[in-house]
């Protein structure tokens, strides 16, 4: 799974991804995009998800024509993202919102 981090979240999450190609914003030459432009770009570049911790995202945004699916995640906190990153994967689904509440499981 090609897999785009949003600039929120820690750039050491790639390594924890292990088995698909995860790459930063920033290494894409996208740091600093509007949410709208950061989707266009993502899908452009056949991206199968974007992970996140852009509450505002998932309202902020149509996606009725996005096939890459949007990870949202409730916390950017890396320790708390390592101990969930299995519950994170299970969840990415082509064109897929997700609301991921590494509290307490997962919301759509």
């Amino acid at each position: 799974m090609l897999i785009l981090l949003d600039e929120n979240l820690p750039h050491k999450l790639r390594r924890l991804l292990a088995g698909h190609d995860v790459r930063s914003a920033a290494y894409q030459g996208w740091a600093g995009l509007s949410n709208g432009a950061l989707l266009k770009a993502a899908e452009d570049a056949s991206f199968d998800a974007i992970l996140t911790a852009d509450q505002g995202i998932r309202y902020q945004q149509n996606r009725r024509n996005f096939r890459v699916a949007l990870i949202v995640l409730s916390d950017n906190d890396e320790s708390v993202i390592t101990a969930n990153v299995n519950a994170i994967l299970a969840v990415a689904q082509p064109g897929a919102l997700l609301f991921v509440d590494l509290a307490g499981g997962r919301k759509d």
